[in-house]
């Protein structure tokens, strides 16, 4: 019996994912992986969250809260705001949820007919075009060029919008090219945008604080004061505090796409852990020390990854501007012949070469939709990257290039 609706059968699982529940399964058979296809830090939740979530369990708060996220988280996040972008909403105008994949979810449930496009550039995260998907609405991919630093264009977003299109997707900086954009060129969307009144930007800027060579990070509703009604601003505490576990993300945007984004999840799943959502008030109230020394570890962890592409033939690689990831190009590799006369056809050949020859797990570009590429993630430890570049050096120096 098939159990699948038709909508849902053009869902893919999510790449990251499997790649990594592969090394799993290969490291569980005896082989040595390292996991280098799953985003997410490596170091642990800072001891004064912990902390938080452990008190606020002794004092009861373990019930249901009320469907936007507590008062306190409500008023952290209003503070964050204001203090870190120079943005000012009301309680109405946000909601928490299970994660920022949650509010993207919500926000699509909630305003897509089926006729209705969605933009996104890539390379883009997967779960864009597999929400997007799942509730019936229909992707639209821009290619956004190497040559652009893989950000998206004035010239290619007008060139895309049809009278169709009802959301545009940025991420900033990107997952997996690490883009980043500065305030000139979110205006510069922003003109395309004003002409075109049913369009909403969703703005995903989870990677916020992971900006790399002195950037300075600009939010959408920010640079674009006059669109902040059509703006909603994803983010959450994951990757800036090393929370993906706890599964706290947070939106802001005008009050009725927010009151049905808050119907849909009160449906879904109701309100996130009271739990987590204390000890996301204390990563956005408490100490800041630890944001700081992951953002430069990060950077440092980059760069090994940078100079290690750098003495590998068939590799390219420009030093993404922010995120945890390096996007390698592969293009001169397609083609060549493994040991046993296997010839790599394509990125996810590749990564399957890796992972079986190398001992590394790799997502191919294909998973977000422009290749070929492999991504690898860089957060990890230093031991760690340096010993995965040299596996892959040593395994490409073993392929033969027709």
């Amino acid at each position: 019996m098939n159990f699948s609706s038709a909508r849902l059968a053009k869902v893919k699982p999510a790449a990251s994912v499997m790649v990594s529940q592969l090394a799993r399964d290969l490291k569980a058979q005896g082989r040595d992986i390292i996991d280098l296809g799953l985003g997410q830090p490596d170091f642990d939740t800072p001891a004064h969250i912990i902390d938080a979530a452990h008190q606020a369990a002794l004092a009861g708060k373990t019930r249901y809260t009320p469907m936007r996220g507590t008062t306190e988280l409500c008023d952290a996040v209003c503070d964050k705001f204001r203090r870190e972008n120079g943005l000012d909403y009301a309680h109405n105008e946000m909601i928490v949820s299970n994660g920022a994949k949650q509010i993207i979810f919500n926000a699509m449930l909630a305003t897509l007919e089926p006729a209705d496009e969605v933009i996104m550039c890539a390379p883009f995260f997967g779960s864009y075009r597999d929400i997007v998907l799942a509730v019936g609405g229909t992707p639209r991919t821009i290619i956004c060029k190497p040559e652009d630093e893989f950000r998206l264009t004035p010239e290619r977003l007008q060139a895309a919008i049809t009278e169709k299109t009802r959301w545009v997707m940025l991420n900033l900086p990107s997952n997996p090219a690490g883009a980043v954009y500065d305030e000139a060129q979110l205006q510069a969307l922003g003109a395309v945008l004003e002409k075109h009144p049913r369009i909403i930007l969703l703005s995903d800027e989870i990677y916020e604080h992971i900006i790399f060579d002195g950037r300075t990070f600009v939010s959408s509703a920010k640079a674009l004061p006059h669109l902040k009604e059509r703006i909603l601003t994803v983010n959450g505490v994951s990757k800036a505090y090393a929370m993906t576990g706890w599964r706290i993300g947070y939106g802001a945007g005008p009050k009725a796409l927010i009151d049905v984004m808050i119907r849909v999840q009160s449906q879904v799943s109701s309100a996130p852990c009271s739990v987590a959502q204390a000890a996301a008030v204390e990563a956005l109230n408490g100490p800041q020390d630890t944001v700081g020394q992951f953002r430069e570890a990060f950077q440092r962890r980059r760069d090994l990854v940078v100079k290690h592409v750098e003495n590998i033939p068939g590799f390219q690689l420009k030093a993404p501007g922010g995120a945890f990831y390096a996007y390698i190009g592969c293009e001169q590799l397609i083609g060549s012949k493994t040991s046993n006369g296997e010839v790599i056809d394509s990125d996810t050949n590749l990564a399957g070469y890796l992972i079986h020859e190398a001992g590394v797990a790799s997502v191919p570009g294909s998973a977000y939709e422009l290749s070929p590429y492999i991504r690898l993630s860089t957060a990890n430890s230093d031991e760690n990257l340096n010993n995965a570049m040299q596996r892959i050096a040593d395994a490409v120096s073993r392929l033969t290039r027709v």
